[in-house]
């Protein structure tokens, strides 16, 4: 009578608990989401940049989509560490993504110099 007494009373401390972990796993969850305050880029946003920036129909790989890309990600990135300033992963994220487009825009140059130019003025960057 005891045990069993006992087992139930475990039970309903073992819910509790198991309750408690569950509320304790949603804050991390919320805290971590809070302090990585920027967004990526939604589906909407990519789609616009690759309507404006392709090539061709059904182009979404092409050096001058991809630069667009980064250089989207690099603002909001860079409007996030304004506010966030000790944010280290953050940035560098940042750099990575900094050194991907200087790649990518100079294979563009030495490849093509007129798409490299034009793409230099659409997207407002310093040469």
């Amino acid at each position: 009578m005891i045990l069993g007494q006992l087992r139930s009373f475990l039970k309903a401390e073992f819910l509790v608990l198991d309750h408690c972990l569950l509320i304790l796993r949603f804050y991390v969850k919320l805290e971590t989401l809070r302090y990585f305050s920027y967004d990526m880029l939604d589906v909407k946003q990519k789609n616009k940049i690759i309507k404006k920036f392709a090539r061709h129909k059904g182009d979404t790989g092409s050096s001058e989509v991809q630069c667009a890309i980064l250089t989207e990600e690099i603002k909001q990135v860079t409007a996030h560490l304004k506010k966030h300033k000790k944010d280290v992963a953050s940035r560098r994220g940042l750099l990575q993504m900094v050194n991907k487009r200087r790649k990518l825009l100079n294979y563009l140059a030495r490849e093509n110099g007129k798409r490299y130019r034009d793409l230099i003025r659409k997207l407002k960057l310093k040469k």
